[in-house]
């Protein structure tokens, strides 16, 4: 499945172009083969161009990797928060997002294989992505209302609640990815049986 790295942008440059197509080369080469059997120069030849012209656009291999990481990721988060959406009570849209996001994994194969410890130096990477950390403000306001109206328990911090719940989901991804199991296993309906105590207000 290829993914792609942004939707389509009419206004986008040739430059712009020429970038996406690296990186989602770059996201299937290194999702395939690992970060250390795959060189610039393949990803360049496979996008139509020189190595020098890939270094262009990339300082280097691990620049190239790192992005390319933050963008197969980033993708994942965006495209399950989206299905999610915005409507109903919070505690349940939080409790569904982590089945999403494991349903929708295998899509973004450099994230899975990162996500299962194949790529160990790059798991630090994953808890900074730009899109988690949207999510994670977003998260803690939409946590404080919830808190107000009395969905979601009130006696603890909205900010240690949204990194916490961050941390569990990454944490479950990391599980189901190692050991093959899904979200819909005894093991993943227990997470979300945590989540969920965690969450409910007391009635």
């Amino acid at each position: 499945m290829q993914m792609s790295v942004h939707a389509p942008d009419v206004q986008a440059t040739k430059g712009d172009r020429t970038r996406r197509r690296l990186l989602e080369i770059a996201v299937q080469r290194f999702a395939a083969d690992g970060y250390r059997r795959t060189s610039v120069s393949d990803i360049a030849r496979e996008a139509g161009l020189t190595p020098a012209a890939a270094y262009a656009y990339f300082t280097g291999k691990e620049a190239l990797f790192e992005t390319a990481v933050d963008a197969d990721a980033s993708a994942l988060v965006d495209a399950a928060q989206e299905e999610v959406g915005e409507a109903g009570p919070l505690r349940e849209r939080l409790l569904i997002l982590t089945a999403v996001l494991a349903r929708r994994l295998d899509g973004h194969p450099l994230a899975r294989r990162v996500l299962s410890g194949r790529e160990p130096e790059m798991l630090g990477r994953l808890l900074d992505l730009p899109s988690l950390r949207a999510g994670r403000i977003e998260w803690i306001a939409q946590l404080t209302a919830a808190q107000r109206a009395g969905e979601v328990r009130a006696d603890v911090d909205p900010d240690a609640m949204a990194t916490g719940i961050e941390s569990i989901i990454l944490i479950s991804l990391m599980a189901l990815s190692q050991t093959g199991l899904d979200a819909s296993s005894e093991r993943g309906l227990g997470v979300v049986a945590v989540l969920d105590a965690a969450l409910r207000a007391p009635s």
